[in-house]
């Protein structure tokens, strides 16, 4: 049965983000991911998770000068040195986090930057990472984003995805298929289930509703059904991994709007302890 992981850069914004994480076990959640660790101590969010019962399942390496507009540095030449500085950073923080996952992110394309050079740019560098990874037992991640979200990102079809791994390949190099991103590139999300998840170069998966990024519960995306049919295509090939909730809850940053939000994931968050989380 697949689990469910809360992703506390998007959910529980009314709380302050240490807080996250005892808001987050009392809805059910059982692991948690997050866009970044590297503004906190590793000490803290360690004892954090070792409070909580929580286990840190991915989080993304550095990706360059975010406040700038990057969005990662795989794809660009003549930043390799700050490419393998960031990856080094990353395993360093998924040793003390105990985090199995590190998503690497791509880049987008500058302009004069043809997309063969940053394809090569691209595979050689993630080539290095695995070695790196290898050692560490870390899996590293591509994932592919669409273009309305993060305009001129180097990956947003899950075909090209393959068709990289298959370039690098390393084993430990995989894919985060985000639903999301997915449906807004690509269309109904079931399709990629059913084709990819049994190649076993799908190591994780994220969803959010379409449109709007909000619970997966309107609109275009019935994400309970998507989630019902990952467990069923998992059963026949051994998966057993995490989905995250990337998404906004619909109701805001209010008290109690995450949870008022969740009830289209019930039958995945067993542990259900407390009622009385924010």
């Amino acid at each position: 049965m697949l689990r469910l992981a809360a992703n506390l850069s998007f959910l529980y914004q009314e709380l302050a983000f240490a807080e996250r994480f005892a808001a987050a076990a009392a809805d059910g959640f059982e692991g948690v991911e997050f866009l970044f660790p590297y503004a906190h101590e590793p000490e803290d969010l360690r004892s954090l998770l070792h409070e909580h019962q929580l286990q840190q399942v991915l989080f993304n390496a550095p990706p360059g000068n975010w406040e700038a507009g990057e969005r990662g540095l795989a794809c660009l030449p003549g930043r390799e040195s700050e490419f393998r500085e960031g990856v080094m950073e990353a395993l360093r923080w998924a040793r003390a986090l105990q985090c199995p996952r590190v998503h690497v992110m791509a880049g987008c394309v500058p302009e004069g930057l043809s997309r063969k050079e940053a394809q090569a740019r691209y595979v050689s560098n993630l080539q290095w990472a695995a070695q790196q990874a290898a050692a560490t037992g870390v899996t590293l991640l591509m994932e592919p984003i669409n273009t309305v979200d993060m305009p001129g990102y180097f990956l947003n079809r899950q075909d090209h995805a393959h068709a990289l791994l298959e370039a690098i390949g390393r084993p430990q190099v995989k894919l985060q298929l985000d639903l999301y991103h997915a449906h807004i590139m690509e269309g109904d999300g079931a399709p990629h289930i059913r084709q990819w998840l049994p190649t076993g170069r799908v190591e994780h998966f994220q969803i959010a509703g379409v449109p709007g990024r909000h619970e997966p519960v309107q609109g275009e995306l019935n994400g309970a059904s998507l989630l019902h049919l990952i467990d069923e295509v998992a059963a026949t090939c051994g998966w057993r991994g995490w989905v995250g909730c990337e998404y906004r809850p619909a109701a805001g940053a209010v008290p109690g709007g995450t949870r008022s939000g969740l009830g289209w994931a019930q039958p995945w968050l067993i542990r259900n302890e407390s009622p009385g989380a924010a």
